[in-house]
């Protein structure tokens, strides 16, 4: 007697019966589970905020993320991350690996990067490893720096150091 209009169906019908009798409501939910699915596929992921460590925060230990970072306190250990944005008031004694390091407050140990910048406040002591580097104006820092194509990676090399063989 009464029958889903084809219209207002997104999905083809899978009823082959012909009879115009009252059928159950378990068409229904099938027709409407493929809409949510097609809502959860359209929908943009949204990007997390960064993970900001307080001024009065003091951590041990080694920091990963594939996110980003902020750090305003004071860390001991090694962080790995997107983007590395180290705050005026922070101080971190270890490596700082990122695509992206933004350093306004002091590092003591190695920063490697696709792209470092050291502002006018930053006090590096250690060495940077870069694909591109800006030092502002009154930046602190003392080190080597060595441009590397594939800074992220420990055991790449910027030139290949040629073979020696031992005299035999």
């Amino acid at each position: 007697m009464f029958s889903k209009s084809k219209i207002n169906d997104g999905a083809p019908s899978t009823d082959t019966s012909s009879s115009s009798a009252p059928t159950s409501s378990a068409p229904a939910i099938p027709s409407s589970a493929p809409k949510s699915n097609e809502f959860k596929a359209s929908a943009p992921k949204a990007k997390p905020p960064a993970s900001t460590l307080s001024a009065d925060l003091h951590v041990t230990g080694n920091m990963k993320t594939t996110g980003d970072i902020q750090v305003e306190g004071t860390v001991e250990g090694d962080i790995r991350a997107h983007l590395c944005t180290i705050g005026e008031s922070a101080t971190i004694k270890g490596e700082v690996i990122a695509d992206d390091v933004v350093v306004n407050g002091r590092i003591v140990g190695r920063v490697r990067g696709l792209k470092v910048r050291l502002t006018s406040t930053a006090r590096v002591e250690g060495d940077i490893i870069h694909k591109t580097i800006a030092i502002e104006s009154g930046a602190h820092f003392e080190g080597s720096v060595q441009r590397q194509d594939d800074p992220l990676n420990p055991s790449a090399k910027g030139t290949p150091a040629p073979k020696t063989n031992p005299a035999s």
